[in-house]
């Protein structure tokens, strides 16, 4: 079904206002690709963050005008299915490969992170990447880490030098002694 412009700006105002909030951007063939499989994608997209949409190569080249995926305009060829990930810069990555593993139809052609334009062989690195909730417990273990070892070392040397249970009865009997 043919667009008229006004469907064709709501579109690209559309598509640009995620590009200009999103993380990351991956862009895949779909071709042969099955409804029900399509639906499936869809509705892990929703739940994980990710943006996906089909549109035509010229409106998305419009769309990401003056946004950071600009520099990949020129790569848009052949029918797309567009991936923004607006939540953590992973989830497409993630989103994309889970799918790809069960239909060798769904092929990545790009991927642009902060303003980069990387080979389709990226989205098993932006895959990787930790999530939210991952990345800020690895930096809190890493925070905690250095507290942790100085607890162990003063406890290290107080049970060396025999400071172990004996020491906080002896002070307290010192301190009862002077009182």
């Amino acid at each position: 079904m043919a667009l008229n412009l006004s469907q064709k700006q709501e579109v690209v105002a559309e598509l640009a206002e995620v590009a200009a909030n999103a993380h990351s951007l991956i862009a895949v063939e779909y071709v042969g690709t099955t409804v029900s499989q399509m639906t499936a994608m869809r509705k892990k997209a929703r739940e994980t963050g990710v943006y996906l949409r089909v549109v035509k190569n010229t409106l998305a080249a419009r769309a990401v005008e003056g946004t950071e995926y600009e520099c990949a305009k020129d790569s848009l060829v052949g029918p797309l299915l567009y991936a923004f990930s607006t939540e953590e810069p992973g989830a497409a990555g993630r989103l994309i490969k889970e799918f790809a593993k069960d239909n060798s139809k769904l092929v990545p052609k790009l991927v642009v992170v902060e303003g980069q334009l990387y080979p389709a062989g990226h989205v098993d690195v932006l895959a990787s990447l930790p999530t939210l909730d991952q990345a800020l417990s690895m930096l809190a273990r890493v925070l905690s880490e250095p507290a942790a070892m100085f607890a162990r070392a003063v406890k290290a040397v107080g049970d060396k030098q025999g400071g172990g249970e004996e020491a906080p009865a002896e002070a307290a009997a010192e301190t009862a002694e002077t009182a």
